[in-house]
């Protein structure tokens, strides 16, 4: 099993307000999308998933409408 640092953005969908939520944390896992499909089952989501560099993979995500980031970086 593969361990990730996972760093998840929330956009902020007020106009005044330019910051993100940020949120860091460590998750072991065989595959970043079907861990992540798993933690947001029961919600109406939408991904797509791009390939980086070194195994990182970064998804975007609209859940329930709310745009978010999750970047999967291998430690």
């Amino acid at each position: 099993m593969a361990e990730y640092e996972l760093v998840h953005e929330i956009k902020n969908l007020c106009p005044n307000n330019q910051m993100r939520d940020i949120f860091f944390e460590e998750v072991e896992c065989q595959d970043p999308v079907s861990y992540l499909r798993q933690r947001l089952r029961g919600k109406q989501v939408e991904l797509s998933v791009e390939e980086g560099q070194n195994g990182a993979v970064t998804i975007h995500a609209t859940v329930d409408g709310l745009m978010e980031k999750y970047v999967f970086t291998p430690v």
